[in-house]
């Protein structure tokens, strides 16, 4: 009886421990899954059952009985489309439209920016706020903006919308992508669904490449360099000042910059890999945005399927760059000023976008002028110090608890800099040194090389797969801290 309660409680919802890709309990159950998935993969009614409901299962373990509002989520959108491409006249499809947007939107507004907006108008009317006590559901951001986009392309005629509900359930509850992306478009997911292809071998060993990848840098670096990180955003409270000096404090900033990265491909990487091996790709989310030279390559790099769903559901409709360069500019900062409150309802997102937007701008309105310079080494260099410095010092908003400490923190990293701390920092801080400068190394290298890299280990022989599993498995046991960190935008 013990061993049945035993399993019982490890499928059974706990708030502190959602479902990870990186926890074993996962690699567990998709062992379990996979051999069943490959048997009903070519019944097609049959595969789209399983993999919902192990797709519900795998949101219901990450966030509760929230599953029941993803599934409301989809019998309502689903109902609406369907609905949709039966009206003729132009005002009842939109209001169609807009009732599903309402749909949507409120329920992301009432989850995750309800105590926001109730907290800024009790300050400007003086009122004495009291939180609503509210659980914000687990990637409700992801599937909300898959939702939006799915009715405005099945509105806009790009996509037909599904026969079936189960269809739709698969396309919006897909468990690779479900709860921090990439965001999956229905015009490039919902024809693999209809053509359901069975995975060649090739493909197979490139997902896993693609697992192990992702399985390094979110265990391995990400996890290992988060422990010091978290240490230099702790601010005082009494004092408001970082217990670090200004060179600490420096490498922390440094620190997040690569671990947010880390662990946000990381995880893109998991899903796409994941996906591959069930036959179905996702799209590229991450493609070295440390490479960028300015802040317009960097969001052509970062998050990709954040940004282009931002520019054509966004920044299209606004007007795009059709009519000006004042209108073009303001259309770029209203759109990153909406991405940045999407990441969170806090005043420190909505800085951290407007931001972004304003540099966007600014950079534009340069292009006229940058082109005249000569793209010489030096330029390059320049250019790419100034881009990474500004994305850095700007990751501090996102990470630090407030508005207030990121200021604190980022002011003592520059008033209280000093290079006496480096040589005791290196002796005591090496392995963390070291991992950091694994991300630089990849990031250095040409980028053809990692194409090549999964090429070689698609092609090597079984026993290479199996080192190569053995060693990361026993580098993220060695490496490991006493809990399995939750990914970062697990938040959003």
């Amino acid at each position: 009886m013990e061993y049945i309660y035993n399993i019982m409680h490890l499928l059974t919802y706990s708030p502190g421990e959602p479902m990870l890709f990186s926890s074993g309990l996962f690699w567990a159950l998709f062992l379990v899954f996979i051999p069943l998935y490959a048997a009903v993969k070519r019944r097609h009614t049959q595969m789209l059952v399983f993999v919902v409901a192990f797709s519900l299962f795998f949101y219901y373990k990450s966030s509760g009985l929230f599953v029941f509002l993803l599934f409301a989520t989809s019998v309502v959108d689903w109902v609406l489309s369907r609905w949709l491409v039966t009206l003729k006249n132009r005002n009842d499809r939109r209001a169609c439209v807009a009732l599903s947007l309402i749909c949507s939107l409120s329920i992301l507004g009432y989850f995750k920016y309800a105590n926001f907006f109730l907290w800024n108008w009790q300050t400007m009317v003086g009122g004495n706020f009291q939180p609503l006590d509210i659980v914000l559901p687990v990637g409700i951001s992801f599937y909300t903006f898959q939702s939006i986009s799915y009715i405005v392309d099945v509105y806009k005629g790009r996509v037909k919308p599904t026969e079936t509900w189960l269809e739709y359930a698969f396309f919006l509850s897909f468990f690779p992508a479900l709860v921090a992306g990439p965001i999956v478009r229905a015009d490039y997911f919902l024809p693999q669904v209809r053509l359901n292809h069975r995975p060649r071998k090739a493909e197979v060993y490139m997902g896993f490449w693609l697992i192990l990848l992702g399985v390094v840098k979110k265990a391995i670096i990400a996890d290992y360099i988060a422990q010091y990180n978290d240490l230099i955003f702790s601010v005082d409270p009494q004092t408001g000042v970082p217990g670090y000096s200004g060179f600490e404090c420096m490498m922390g900033i440094i620190g997040y910059t690569m671990q947010i990265y880390c662990d946000f491909s990381g995880y893109s990487d998991m899903a796409i890999g994941i996906a591959l091996i069930m036959g179905f790709r996702l799209a590229t989310n991450f493609n070295f945005p440390y490479k960028s030279r300015n802040l317009t390559d960097f969001w052509r790099r970062w998050h990709i399927s954040l940004s282009t769903w931002l520019r054509d559901y966004i920044y299209i409709p606004l007007g795009g760059n059709r009519h000006g360069t004042a209108r073009t500019y303001a259309n770029n900062f209203a759109t990153m000023l909406i991405g940045g409150l999407w990441h969170g309802a806090a005043w420190k997102f909505v800085f951290w976008g407007a931001m972004h937007g304003a540099g966007l701008a600014v950079h534009k309105a340069a292009k006229p002028y940058l082109g005249r310079v000569a793209d010489t080494w030096p330029v390059r260099a320049v250019s790419w110090s100034l881009t990474m410095a500004f994305v850095a010092l700007l990751w501090v908003f996102f990470r630090a608890d407030s508005f207030a400490d990121a200021m604190a923190i980022i002011g003592h990293s520059f008033s209280d800099f000093s290079l006496s701390y480096a040589a005791p920092f290196a002796a005591v801080r090496w392995l963390w040194l070291i991992l950091m400068l694994v991300i630089v190394v990849a990031h250095a290298l040409p980028t053809s090389f990692w194409p090549r890299a999964a090429a070689w280990f698609v092609r090597s022989p079984w026993i290479v797969k199996l080192l190569a599993f053995i060693v990361v498995v026993q580098l993220v046991i060695e490496l490991r801290g006493e809990d399995v960190s939750p990914f970062i935008y697990f938040q959003f």
